[in-house]
C-alpha cells in the first residue's frame, strides 16, 4: 500500500523539529511525523509521502525550500509550491488553496501507477486538496481533523466570517471523507457529531503515540535552568506549549501565585515555544510572552518562575526528567484537542494536572492518576497542583501510569490499527445491508466480556463466523457508542457486524459503504415520548452522578448508580409526569432511555425489517443492559461468566463456558444438529 499525509501548516520536516518557532509549528506535526515514520516500517506499506507547502524564509530554515526531503526508509517529504513564495500562518494559507491544489494534482498525474492508494488528510484546508484528488484519481480520503473550529466558539457567540469559512470547510471534510481519525472520545462522540451527525459512524478512535525522545538528564535541566531560578533543587510545575491564548499560560502563572504552598514546594516553568526576544514573533504570540512577564512581574515571582527563549529536544527530556523527580506537568488550555506533551510527559514518568475540556478527559482517567481541573477557574488549577504534588504514594502511582502511558500510546499499534481502516475502505464493496440480502438468523450479541474476555474464544468465533456469515446476520448490541464498539470489536480482532445496535439499543447503525449509517426510522420511533431535558431536572435532588459528557447521547442519559438509585429516580420520574425506561447494569452504571428503545426493541426492529420472526433469532449477553433482550427472546445464550444480576432469568440457556466459547456452545444448542469444536478457555 502507498500512502500519504497533507499537511500544509507551519514548518514540518525531518526530525529533529524546533516546534513552536511558530504559531502553528505545534503537536500536529510530531503526529504526522509519527504517524508517518511508523507505517513506513510495516511490511504491507510500500511508500509513504508527507506532502506541505514549500517556502522561502532562510531564518526558518533553508530545508523547507527544498522541493523533496528524506525522512526515514521510505518515507518522504514532498513541498508543493504555492503562488506565494513566503511563510504563511494558517489564516493566509486558505488564499493558497486553489493552487496547492492544483501543484498537488499536477504532482499525482506525473505519479501515474506510484500514486498513493490513500490520502490522509491532516485539518480540512488538506481535506480540500484531498477531496479534489478523490474526485481527479479515485484516491480514498482518510480525515483527521486535530482541532475544530466550532470549539473556539463561545455558547451563543457569533463566528467571524474567517472562522465560519473554516466551520465550512470542516463539515464538508466529516461530511466526505471516506474514514475519519480522531484521537479523543470527546471528538469522537461529542464534537464530530455537532457538525455532521452521521459522521460518527466512519469515525474511528484510534490514540496516537509519541515519537521517543533521548532519555533526559535532570542534572542539565538544573543547570538549564540556574540563570532563572533562586532554588534548582526544587521539584518543577513544567508546562510546554505554543505561546497562544487559548493555551492559558497566564492563568498558570495567576494559579502559582495565588498559593504560598506551591510557590514554597516548586518553581515554575513555561516552555512556552522559540524566540529570539520580545517584538519578533505575531502579534498573538508577542501578546501573550508580555502577559506571561507581566503575571511573573505583577506577583513577584522573579527566581520562582523560569520562560526560556530558546530549548532544543534535549532540553524537553531533560526538563521532562527534572518534573518527574518529584514535580508536575500542567497543561491549562481552554480546550485541548488532545495532548501529545502530556503523553510524552506521562510517559517520562511525571504526573499530569490538565483541562478537563478535551482529550484530557480521556487520557488522565486511562492513565488513572492526576486531576482534570476547570481551566476558567483559578482556584481549581491551584487545586489540582497541590493535589498531585502532595499525593500519598505518588511516586508509585507516577510509575504505574508511566507504564500504562508507554503501553497505550505506541506509533506502531497506531499504524496498525489505523492500516486496518484503510484496507477496509479500499476494499469496501459499497454495497449496503438491505432487507434484500436474506440470512437464516440473526445473532444479536453483546461485545464486552461476552465476545471479549477470552482471545482464543474471540479468535474461535471469527473463524467460526466467516464461514458462516451467510447463515447468521451478525449483530453486536452493546451500551457502548457505535465508536466505540468499533475501536473493541478491532482490538480484539473481532468480525465487522452487519449492524451495530449501540448506546443501550437507543440507536441502530447499518454498515454501508465505509462505515455505518444511523437508522433514521428507528430514531424517529424512539424520539416520540422522549424529553432528555425534563429527565435531567427530574433527576436534580437525587445523589446519582452524570457520566462524562461523551457519555450522553441523544436518546440516552447515563449516570453513575447502582439498582438501589432505582426506586428514587422512579419516584422523581413518576412526580414530574416523565416517560423513560431505566436500566442499572455492572451495579456502577445506569441508563435512562426513552420508552421505546432498548436492545431488545431494536432488535426486533432490525429482525422485522429482514423479515424475520423472533424464533430467528438468537441473544447472548452477560449483565444487566442485556436483560431485556436475553427475557424477550426465546433463543437466549448466557456465557459462564455473566454477573449475578441476571441470576433471576429462567428460560435462558446457561453455556458451562466463558465468553465467546459460551455464545458458540449456545449457538451449537439453539442451531447448529452437528458437533461443533469449541474454543478452550
Amino acid at each position: 500500500m502507498r500512502i500519504m499525509h497533507i499537511s500544509l501548516g507551519g514548518c514540518l520536516s525531518a526530525p529533529p523539529v524546533k516546534y513552536g518557532m511558530t504559531e502553528d509549528t505545534g503537536g500536529h506535526i510530531a503526529y504526522v511525523l509519527g504517524a508517518a515514520m511508523a507505517q513506513a516500517k510495516l511490511p504491507e506499506v510500500e511508500q509513504v509521502t508527507i506532502v506541505t507547502r514549500l517556502f522561502d524564509a532562510p531564518e526558518l530554515g533553508a530545508v523547507f525550500a527544498q522541493a523533496e526531503e528524506d525522512i526515514a526508509p521510505k518515507c518522504r517529504v514532498l513541498r508543493l509550491m504555492s503562488d506565494r513564495a513566503e511563510y504563511l500562518e494558517k489564516v493566509d494559507l486558505v488564499g493558497e488553496l486553489p493552487s496547492l491544489q492544483n501543484a498537488l494534482l499536477e504532482t499525482l498525474e506525473a505519479m501515474g501507477e506510484a500514486r498513493p492508494n490513500v490520502i490522509h488528510a491532516h485539518f480540512a484546508d488538506a481535506a480540500e486538496l484531498a477531496l479534489a484528488a478523490r474526485k481527479r484519481f479515485g484516491i480514498t480520503v482518510l480525515y483527521t481533523a486535530h482541532s475544530l473550529g466550532a470549539e473556539k466558539l463561545a455558547l451563543g457567540a457569533t463566528p467571524s466570517a474567517e472562522l465560519r469559512a473554516r466551520i465550512e470547510r470542516e463539515t464538508r471534510a466529516l461530511a466526505e471523507a471516506d474514514a475519519i481519525i480522531a484521537s479523543s472520545r470527546d471528538e469522537v462522540e461529542r464534537q464530530i457529531p455537532k457538525l455532521v451527525s452521521n459522521a460518527e459512524g466512519r469515525a474511528h478512535r484510534i490514540g496516537p503515540g509519541v515519537c521517543v525522545q533521548e532519555a533526559g538528564d535532570a542534572a542539565r535541566a538544573r543547570q538549564m535552568l540556574g540563570g532563572f531560578l533562586r532554588d534548582v533543587s526544587k521539584p518543577i510545575i513544567l508546562a510546554i506549549a505554543r505561546p497562544i491564548r487559548k493555551k492559558n499560560l497566564r492563568r498558570l502563572v495567576d494559579a502559582y501565585a495565588s498559593d504560598p504552598t506551591l510557590q514554597e514546594r516548586a518553581n515554575l516553568v513555561i516552555i512556552a515555544g522559540l524566540r529570539d526576544g520580545l517584538g519578533q514573533g505575531c502579534s498573538e504570540r508577542d501578546a501573550v510572552i508580555a502577559d506571561l512577564f507581566d503575571g511573573v512581574d505583577r506577583h513577584d515571582l522573579w527566581g520562582k518562575v523560569a520562560l526560556p527563549r530558546q530549548h532544543s529536544a534535549q532540553d524537553i527530556s531533560d526538563l521532562y526528567a527534572l518534573a518527574a523527580e518529584g514535580g508536575v506537568f500542567c497543561n491549562p488550555a481552554f480546550h485541548e484537542p488532545f495532548g501529545l506533551t502530556l503523553i510524552e510527559a506521562a510517559q517520562a514518568g511525571v504526573p499530569l494536572v490538565a483541562t478537563q475540556s478535551g482529550g484530557p478527559s480521556d487520557i488522565l482517567p486511562e492513565l488513572g492518576f492526576g486531576a482534570l481541573v476547570d481551566p476558567y477557574d483559578t482556584a481549581s488549577i491551584t487545586r489540582g497542583l497541590r493535589q498531585v504534588l502532595t499525593a500519598s504514594k505518588r511516586e508509585l502511582a507516577a510509575r504505574r501510569a508511566q507504564n500504562i502511558a508507554r503501553r497505550t500510546y505506541d506509533w506502531t499499534a497506531w499504524a496498525m490499527r489505523t492500516q486496518r481502516v484503510m484496507e477496509a475502505v479500499t476494499k469496501v464493496s459499497h454495497i449496503a445491508v438491505t432487507s434484500d440480502m436474506r440470512h437464516d438468523h440473526l445473532l444479536a450479541c453483546d461485545i464486552d466480556n461476552t465476545l471479549t474476555g477470552c482471545r482464543n474464544s474471540a479468535r474461535a468465533f471469527a473463524q467460526w463466523l466467516g464461514r458462516n456469515g451467510e447463515i447468521y446476520a451478525f449483530t453486536v448490541a452493546t451500551g457502548r457508542s457505535i465508536a466505540e464498539a468499533q475501536r473493541v470489536l478491532t482490538e480484539w480482532d473481532l468480525p465487522t457486524p452487519d449492524t451495530i445496535i449501540s448506546s443501550t439499543g437507543t440507536e441502530i447503525w447499518r454498515r454501508e459503504g465505509s462505515g455505518f449509517t444511523l437508522c433514521e426510522e428507528y430514531a424517529a420511533l424512539v424520539t416520540q415520548d422522549w424529553d432528555p431535558q425534563a429527565v435531567r431536572a427530574a433527576l436534580e435532588g437525587t445523589d446519582v452522578r452524570f457520566q462524562p459528557v461523551y457519555d450522553q447521547r441523544r436518546w440516552k442519559v447515563s449516570l453513575f448508580g447502582t439498582v438501589s438509585d432505582v426506586p428514587a429516580i422512579k419516584a422523581k420520574f413518576y412526580k414530574a409526569g416523565v416517560l423513560a425506561r431505566i436500566i442499572p447494569s455492572h451495579e456502577k452504571f445506569i441508563d435512562i432511555i426513552p420508552v421505546r428503545a432498548g436492545k431488545a426493541a431494536a432488535i426486533r426492529f432490525e429482525a422485522a425489517r429482514r423479515g424475520m420472526s423472533d424464533d430467528c433469532v438468537i441473544v447472548a449477553g452477560d449483565s444487566g443492559n442485556d436483560l431485556d433482550m436475553l427475557s424477550r427472546f426465546e433463543n437466549a445464550v448466557l456465557p459462564a461468566n455473566a454477573l449475578a444480576e441476571l441470576d433471576g432469568l429462567a428460560s435462558v440457556y446457561r453455556s458451562p463456558l466463558k465468553h465467546a466459547a459460551g455464545v458458540l456452545d449456545g449457538v451449537q444448542r439453539y442451531r447448529t444438529p452437528q458437533p461443533m469444536l469449541m474454543a478452550g478457555e
